[in-house]
């Protein structure tokens, strides 16, 4: 059974580089919404993981949407 997991992160761009280097596999280029942007990853043994940087009002920007 696979795992996802969603980290919201400050600086994306920053974090796409820690993860890439700690091993991760990039599934596409960072997109970019109204939002904010999100980069879709998966670990060395293929769960997804999304890195996620909000603006304006988080998750309720998503809500809204």
């Amino acid at each position: 059974m696979g795992v996802h997991l969603d980290f919201v992160v400050s600086a994306i761009e920053a974090a796409v580089g820690r993860a890439l280097e700690a091993g991760a596999i990039n599934k596409g280029e960072i997109q970019t919404h109204n939002w904010g942007r999100i980069a879709r990853m998966a670990d060395p043994f293929g769960h997804g993981i999304c890195l996620i940087e909000f603006r304006g009002r988080g998750y309720d920007e998503i809500a809204h949407e």
